[in-house]
């Protein structure tokens, strides 16, 4: 196997360790959430102003489906929509109490997992992290690229 196949699989097996690590302990405090509804939630309290296309852009689904999920989260209680006063035509998203909480303890989750993690990330220098760091987004750039060479639309 050549460095490439090497760094692909690597990143894939490290992927899936990390969500098979997580996984009881996420289904377990977001009983009755699927992943995609919980990562919803988080942008939206992370990023003002949050719409479908928006949303539909930062997780590369169409924005039929993105008005699906919304929909779906509007229902239990969870985001709200809202208009600016300047802009009637254009819907956005905000958290209510309820979906606070589930981010809470998204984020509390996410953090322990990171105390869990800390040991590894303690030896890295701060040139391998640049080298990861400038790895990712050039291969972000170049799947960007290809993306929009199908025709979907990236960020």
């Amino acid at each position: 196997m050549n460095k490439e196949d090497q760094v692909l699989k690597g990143l894939r097996d490290l992927y899936n360790r990390i969500v098979w690590l997580n996984k009881d302990k996420m289904e377990e405090s977001l009983k009755g959430y699927t992943s995609t509804e919980v990562h919803c939630i988080e942008y939206i309290e992370k990023n003002i102003d949050s719409n479908v296309t928006k949303l539909a852009e930062f997780f590369y689904m169409t924005r039929g489906a993105i008005s699906k999920l919304t929909k779906k989260l509007i229902e239990k209680g969870l985001i709200e929509s809202y208009q600016k006063s300047d802009n009637k035509k254009e819907i956005y998203f905000k958290l209510t109490e309820q979906g606070k909480v589930i981010y809470n303890i998204h984020e509390d989750l996410h953090q322990e997992f990171q105390e869990r993690d800390k040991a590894v990330f303690e030896q890295i220098t701060e040139e391998q992290y640049d080298s990861m760091l400038s790895f990712v987004d050039k291969y972000c750039k170049h799947l960007d690229a290809e993306i929009k060479k199908v025709g979907i639309d990236s960020k």
